[in-house]
């Protein structure tokens, strides 16, 4: 009922919500950054940037399915824990969070590579 009335509950919860989106997406291109620094590319910084837009390596459009939506999920799960908690529990819950989806998406990733994109 509140919502309808525009009470959108702690304003706060919501910069908490995008913190921890922004949180996700640092920790997905760090990811990013450091396979590309350990194959070799020349610049490490825009090819991750460019591997969080959009991959160049083969992929299944399956696979490609899933990894965006493990992607997508762990992102929203992320903000919805912060929004979620409350004090000093929001810390290590979103950071968790985070740390537990990337690590399960950058898990696909590297089960799914294909022999293709590694000698890239």
């Amino acid at each position: 009922m509140y919502l309808a009335r525009g009470d959108y509950g702690d304003p706060e919860g919501w910069l908490w919500a995008l913190g921890a989106l922004a949180l996700y997406a640092l920790i997905s291109y760090a990811l990013a950054y450091r396979a590309r620094a350990r194959r070799g590319s020349g610049h490490p910084a825009h090819d991750a940037l460019h591997d969080l837009k959009d991959r160049e390596e083969p992929q299944r459009p399956r696979q490609l399915l899933v990894s965006r939506a493990i992607m997508l999920c762990g992102g929203l799960l992320t903000g919805m824990v912060a929004f979620g908690t409350s004090g000093a529990v929001r810390v290590m819950a979103v950071a968790g969070t985070a740390v537990v989806a990337v690590a399960a998406w950058a898990y696909y990733d590297h089960r799914t590579d294909t022999a293709a994109a590694r000698r890239r």
